[in-house]
């Protein structure tokens, strides 16, 4: 089996959270949804090289002293996927959006309500838990269903 690993931030700052509208990218899975920003490791980066280069890249800003929340899995054929889960407080630059989608600042409240990608309900749970979490995706009769641990 093959594994695939990315790193996802929710950088915080006044009760929200910077979220990435998927809206440009064509034949987007997450297409119109809303997600951490965040994306896939490049040969021989850590975790937290992947997070800073990642959220540079698509929101403009370099954020300090990450967060490590926990793990998020689920298998798609035969692959593996893994991200880590971060979350940040503190950053510098410009904000700014990229060829991902438009980034924003969202109430945690009202985000909750909005169209999330999938899953990204439990990664909230554990962003917003005191402990290191985890997160196991599988496949069941009415849609993904994910189990916290």
């Amino acid at each position: 089996m093959k594994s695939s690993l990315s790193t996802l931030c929710y950088i915080e700052k006044d009760g929200q959270y910077l979220m990435l509208h998927r809206t440009v990218k064509k034949n987007d899975v997450n297409k119109d949804k809303w997600i951490g920003v965040g994306g896939h490791f490049e040969a021989d980066e850590s975790p937290e090289e992947c997070l800073l280069r990642e959220v540079w890249e698509e929101t403009g800003l370099t954020i300090e002293s990450p967060i490590l929340c926990g793990l998020y899995h689920w298998y798609k054929g035969a692959v593996h996927n893994v991200i880590t889960l971060y979350k940040a407080e503190k950053f510098t630059g410009t904000l700014t959006s990229s060829e991902e989608g438009k980034v924003y600042w969202i109430p945690v409240e009202e985000l909750k309500s909005k169209e999330l990608a999938t899953g990204m309900e439990y990664v909230l749970q554990i962003m917003e838990s005191e402990q290191i979490g985890e997160c196991y995706m599988h496949l069941e009769a009415n849609g993904f269903v994910g189990d916290l641990y």
